[in-house]
């Protein structure tokens, strides 16, 4: 029988993390031909990701360049994959979410006429502007491909909603608690110096990341204050800050947040993170990875915006959205420490984003749509 050839591409850390349990799961299809492609969007924070999962692409288009735009990113990838296209002639290509690297490729596998498939389909802000440019991202990247592996019920209504089939939709649960399941250990080593050698015990860590486009600028500026103020006020506090690679988050982060309490680190790998949210009392971010990951660690999870297209997580009461207003983060902050039952019943509410078989749904959904398998894999029910 002929092998489907499947393409996945990424080119963020985030996209990466996603996909890596994904492209272990292919990898190990006696019916899959893998092909993987990176695009190098963030190349730095990427490379990072590769190592500790082990992959290596079979393609790298290297497109990074030093203050890209999105209009530069958008057609670099969009010229790049065409070529790995005309020469690879996949079966199916696979995209991840909702970034540059998503929405080029999907376009280029559309121009191509190769069938594209969208992992973690179907999150909506209902705001084109918010997240900038994700929203959009996702919302076109789902009219152009033919199959929708989505995290939630929530993410498959709003796709029916929009007029996609529900025969090719599927519930997969979220690949970010494929990688939690087997990331956090009781004994496990830091890599990164810093935590290595940091002792998490009579202390209650504040987990943090911030680096959204949106809220670059004055948001930040709050953001980081709000924090300072928190570590100030709880002297049984500390603060780890793994703080994005571009300059224009240093430049607001690193003159704000001195204080002896307040650690900021580079960005760590995936495993050093999941593990410090594990040790952590709390996280506070405006990521969306970390918003589904947190959960699964039993940890409340602020998030530093004022919409989520993870509404499920704040319907179940994982997280909480608390903007960017200084005076609201650093109150949200303190109702956390202050309150053991608001802190208990956000950490003890079940994580409605998977049980760490999404992977495995996915590969069966494809083996079931090229018509090796007989029967439609079973959607994820949490």
């Amino acid at each position: 029988m002929k092998k489907i050839k499947v393409l996945p591409v990424f080119g963020t850390r985030p996209d990466a993390i996603k996909m890596a349990p994904l492209i272990r799961a292919l990898r190990e299809c006696e019916h899959i031909d893998l092909v993987v492609c990176s695009t190098g969007q963030h190349k730095e924070m990427l490379d990072q990701v590769l190592e500790v999962f082990g992959i290596k692409p079979d393609y790298d288009l290297k497109i990074m360049k030093p203050r890209q735009t999105l209009e530069s990113v958008t057609s670099d990838i969009l010229n790049g994959f065409k070529e790995v296209l005309v020469k690879e002639k996949p079966d199916i290509t696979l995209v991840h979410g909702d970034t540059n690297t998503c929405l080029s490729c999907a376009l280029a596998s559309f121009y191509n006429k190769v069938l594209c498939g969208h992992v973690e389909a179907g999150l909506r802000s209902f705001d084109k502007y918010l997240p900038f440019p994700e929203e959009m991202n996702r919302v076109l990247t789902g009219r152009m491909a033919e199959f929708h592996f989505s995290p939630t019920y929530e993410n498959k209504k709003n796709l029916l909603n929009e007029g996609i089939s529900p025969e090719h939709i599927y519930i997969t649960g979220n690949t970010s608690i494929d990688v939690v399941k087997n990331s956090v250990t009781p004994d496990y080593q830091f890599k990164n110096p810093f935590l290595r050698e940091y002792d998490f015990s009579n202390k209650r860590v504040i987990a943090v990341t911030a680096h959204r486009r949106e809220n670059i600028g004055e948001p930040l500026q709050d953001i980081c204050y709000a924090l300072l103020d928190t570590a100030k006020r709880f002297s049984d506090v500390e603060i780890i800050y793994s703080v994005h690679m571009n300059p224009a988050v240093r430049e607001i982060v690193y003159p704000i947040l001195r204080h002896e309490r307040i650690h900021l680190i580079d960005p760590t790998d995936v495993w050093d993170m999941h593990n410090l949210m594990g040790k952590s009392y709390m996280v506070v971010t405006d990521s969306g990875g970390l918003q589904e990951e947190g959960p699964a660690l039993g940890k409340p999870v602020l998030v530093l915006r004022n919409e989520t297209e993870r509404q499920e997580a704040v319907l179940a009461g994982t997280v909480k959205l608390v903007g960017t207003d200084r005076n609201h983060v650093a109150a949200c902050c303190a109702e956390l420490l202050d309150d053991q039952d608001v802190y208990n019943k956000m950490a003890r509410a079940v994580n409605p984003y998977g049980d760490g078989y999404a992977s495995e749904r996915i590969v069966n959904a494809i083996l079931y749509e090229f018509g090796i398998l007989k029967q439609r894999p079973a959607d994820f029910n949490p």
